[in-house]
């Protein structure tokens, strides 16, 4: 009885899950086969499609490249440090995790609306409204993410063989650097795939921060939300086709990268 009944459990679980893959990949076929691929397809081609597909590539690039240099030994203290004070940050640090984008956008936008938008503009840096409103509003949000996958990592590394180094006569950079880094390695390069692929696909933030202006802050999030609006699905299709590919194209570089041995 209890073999069947394990059984019986399991064959649940999987239809379950199988239930719910089916539902996901339904929503996905059932918007482009509505939808005739030529006319999709049509749209990959026409010239204002590869303006929000560059500065999509551009701000998220530069993004990502921020948050991961930040992301690396924000997360190694976290990791290596168990004080209430640390506690108190790490609360701090998820907080974009848990908020909404688009108030996440409207406090920067009030941010950068005041003294420190008027100070950067002096300077000759303009923020709201702007390309590098983009690039803020996606490093604001993915940020929050890189330092929490990057602890994950640096948990994983068990801190006797970086007490070891330090016995065999190491410094604390030559530990990090020798030691530590390359034993994180994978979980390094997961991450950074994940947080570009966030970056891509950020809309909230952008648009209170950005603005949504065709040509100027078009990314390619606005240009579908753009699309919708004017009632134009193929394009706004042909978008989100391009979100999917790079959404799926990066879960299994991730997936490769965590398990080569990755079985269901």
């Amino acid at each position: 009885m209890k073999s069947g009944n394990k059984i019986f459990a399991l064959s649940i679980a999987r239809i379950t899950l199988y239930g719910v893959a089916g539902y996901y990949l339904l929503i996905v076929i059932s918007a482009y086969v509505l939808q005739k691929p030529s006319e999709i397809f049509d749209v990959f081609f026409s010239g204002h499609f590869f303006g929000p597909m560059k500065l999509s590539l551009l701000s998220s690039t530069i993004a990502s490249l921020f948050a991961i240099l930040i992301a690396v030994p924000s997360a190694y203290a976290l990791s290596r440090n168990t004080n209430r004070l640390t506690l108190i940050i790490d609360t701090i640090i998820d907080i974009p995790l848990f908020l909404s984008p688009i108030a996440l956008g409207a406090m920067l936008l009030v941010f950068f609306s005041g003294n420190a938008g008027e100070f950067l503009k002096k300077c000759g840096i303009e923020i709201a409204f702007s390309f590098w409103g983009i690039v803020v509003a996606q490093f604001s949000v993915v940020t929050s993410m890189a330092i929490r996958l990057l602890k994950s990592a640096f948990d994983s590394v068990d801190p006797f063989y970086e007490k070891m180094a330090r016995i065999l006569g190491c410094s604390k950079l030559q530990v990090f650097f020798r030691v530590t880094l390359p034993m994180v390695k994978n979980g390094i390069l997961a991450s950074i795939i994940m947080v570009w692929a966030r970056s891509m696909g950020e809309f909230g933030a952008t648009v209170m921060l950005a603005g949504v202006m065709p040509g100027v802050t078009e990314t390619i999030p606005v240009s579908i939300f753009l699309s919708f609006a004017s009632a134009d699905v193929d394009r706004a299709l042909a978008y989100t086709a391009l979100l999917l590919i790079v959404s799926i194209a990066s879960l299994l570089i991730i997936k490769y990268v965590s398990s080569r041995s990755y079985f269901l």
